[in-house]
């Protein structure tokens, strides 16, 4: 019997070989999308960690990464340094049984009462609610961190927070008297440092951490900080502030009457000064009348007139004179022993 030929090969035989064939060329494909897995493109906000057999290798910036496929290497792809993050602090934020209860008269216990409100040094209470903007600034410790990064950020921001505002009596932290802007610029000054010393704080806790080993390899730019007063403290400072500006009222409406008392008695006064002035006037102009015959007299008698004139004329009008007053004894200071009576002959 002589041998088949190839071409006469049974149809199960070519399917066979065709599955076979194409099973190969997946397996091909696939061993060279495996080997080519870790070749990629960055993107200019990004930066690439590369991790080999699980140990840290290389970082990669921005272009074209060539790295092994896994598990050989993996590629972590952390954000570029230029590039700011923001992160809502949750630890400061009241939770929803305190939210809850925060319209009742008597919360239930301290811990809901003071839930998400931090003490100044006044021993007020106040609610921030901050949101801090970091960059990465150490990849390797950004990726060592992983999940563990944000609840960290989270406590550093709230220790950072009480510390601030324990450092600060409440008008440093909020406006909660505006009475007091004017008359208190350390004040005003110490309230626009209060997100500068947030961030150092924040920053100072990174840089601790850094320093023993347990950085999270990221860097505070800023935070925003928005504060607030609790429902009853508000009404309370409402009250309060409603009560100084009535008092300010009162106070200047008494100022007005003082001051329009103060014009009233001011002019009486110089009424009165210019009655006096015009009576003394008067006075002095009678007496002057009343004397101007005496007086012209005795200036025209001078040296050579008659040396008992003045005494005869006085004499002779003194009884009229004294007769007016109801009783009049005059005795002269230098001889007692002479009197004027009054009624009796010279």
């Amino acid at each position: 019997m002589s041998r088949p030929d190839q071409n006469d090969a049974s149809p199960q035989v070519q399917a066979v070989r065709l599955a076979f064939l194409a099973l190969f060329a997946i397996m091909a494909m696939a061993a060279v999308g495996w080997m080519i897995s870790n070749i990629r493109q960055i993107a200019p906000e990004s930066r690439a960690v590369v991790l080999r057999m699980g140990a840290l290798n290389r970082i990669q910036n921005s272009g074209l990464l060539l790295a092994w496929p896994q598990p050989f290497e993996q590629v972590l792809l952390v954000p570029a340094s230029a590039n700011v993050l923001e992160r809502k602090v949750q630890g400061l934020l009241r939770s929803i049984d305190a939210k809850t209860d925060e319209t009742d008269t008597a919360p239930e216990s301290d811990a809901l009462a003071g839930s998400g409100y931090l003490l100044t040094a006044d021993a007020s209470v106040v609610h921030l609610d901050i949101q801090v903007f970091y960059r990465v600034t150490d990849p390797f410790d950004y990726v060592i961190q992983g999940a563990h990064l944000i609840p960290a950020l989270d406590r550093l921001a709230t220790r950072s927070a009480i510390l601030v505002c324990a450092s600060r009596d409440l008008d440093g932290i909020l406006v909660a008297r505006p009475e007091l802007m004017a008359s208190n610029n350390g004040t005003a000054e110490r309230r626009e440092r209060l997100r500068a010393d947030l961030v150092k704080s924040i920053n100072d806790s990174l840089n601790v951490l850094s320093a023993k080993g347990a950085g999270l390899g990221i860097e505070v730019e800023r935070a925003d900080v928005q504060s607030s007063l609790p429902l009853q403290a508000v009404a309370a400072f409402d009250g309060v502030l409603t009560a100084s500006q009535q008092a300010e009222q009162a106070v200047a409406a008494a100022r007005n009457d003082a001051a329009k008392q103060g014009q009233a008695a001011a002019q009486a006064a110089d009424l009165a000064v210019q009655i006096a002035t015009a009576q003394a006037t008067e006075r002095i102009g009678k007496a002057r009348t009343d004397t101007a015959t005496i007086t012209g007299l005795a200036a025209t008698q001078g040296n050579d007139g008659d040396p008992g004139l003045l005494l005869r004329l006085y004499r002779d009008r003194i009884a009229t004179i004294l007769s007016q007053a109801g009783s009049v004894i005059t005795v002269d200071p230098r001889d007692d022993s002479h009197l004027i009576l009054q009624g009796m002959d010279k």
